[in-house]
Order: C-alpha cells, then structure tokens, then sequence
C-alpha cells in the first residue's frame, strides 16, 4: 500500500516549481511594462480636457463680464475696455450697479486652476496666463484688463498644438 507522503511511496509535493513563478512572474513585468504608457496616456487625455472645459468656463465667463458691462450692470470707467480688471472678480463678485441693494453679480461659481499648474498651493488665478484687450494674439500680455487666458504650460498637447495656444 503506497500513500502520500509515507515513507515506502512517493511525495507529491503542492505548489509550484522554481521555474513556473520565474515564468509567472516575466509576464506579469510584461503586462505592467504595456499597462504604465497606457495609464499616463489616459491621466494625460484626462488633464487635457480639464484644460479645455477650464478655458471655456473662464472665457464664458469674461465675455458675461463684457456683456454686463455694456448693459450696464457692471460699472465701467471711461477709458477701460469693459472686460474684467483681473480673474479674482469673477467668482469673487462685482457689485451690481442696477440694484439699489447693492447686490453681487457672481459669474462664476469658482474659478477653474490650470490643471497642468505644478504648484498646488498657488491661487487659481495666478495659474493662467493673461492676455489684455490691447495685447495682440501672437504676443499675448498683461495688462489693465483680462480679455482672454492660456495655460503657462510649455508642453503639447496630444492634437500637436501647445497649449499655451489653446
């Protein structure tokens, strides 16, 4: 009578052999080698369409801006252009100057970061780029007014166009 693990019969052993995980263990490094591109891949579409629902949210936003300005909700000096003198008013309020409470015109509900902005501790208005109404469009700069904003970043996005163009 042979049985496992007497002394007159043969062992079987449980478990695998030396060479098996050696073999398990080369496709799972082969699996995770072809996984990681494909997760930064996919974290890198992600941040780009922050950016873009980003800009399209701070631009709405300035052109309400403007077009309370000219129906004369917004108060406008005479030699201003009539967008807002920085980003910080636009979730933090302007007054409104058709009410006689004097109510706050709100125009957004928080202002986006640049999610390509490395620092998280800057404020989110210090993470966009400004351009000024006086300021051409291939030489975009700061000025008394903030017609539109870009992203700081130098890279490029997956569409080959840098984001600083977007």
């Amino acid at each position: 009578m042979s049985g496992i693990g007497t002394a007159r019969g043969p062992r079987h052993s449980r478990g695998f052999t030396l060479m098996e995980l050696m073999i398990a263990v080369a496709i799972l490094g082969i699996l995770v080698s072809g996984a990681v591109p494909l997760l930064e891949l996919t974290q890198r579409r992600s941040r780009e369409q922050d950016l873009r629902v980003a800009l399209r949210q701070i631009r709405t936003a300035i052109d309400a801006y403007k077009r309370a300005t000219e129906n004369g909700r917004i108060e406008k000096k005479a030699d201003s252009s009539g967008y807002p003198p920085d980003l910080r008013v636009l979730d933090e309020g302007v007054r409104d100057a058709k009410s006689a409470k004097s109510a706050t015109i709100y125009l957004m509900r928080r202002l986006p970061r640049d999610p390509f902005y490395a620092d998280a501790t800057t404020p989110a208005w210090r993470t966009w780029g400004r351009r000024s109404y006086a300021s051409p469009p291939d030489r975009p700069a700061e000025g008394n007014d903030v017609f539109d904003v870009y992203s700081l970043n130098e890279g490029t996005g997956l569409n080959g166009v840098p984001y600083r163009q977007w």
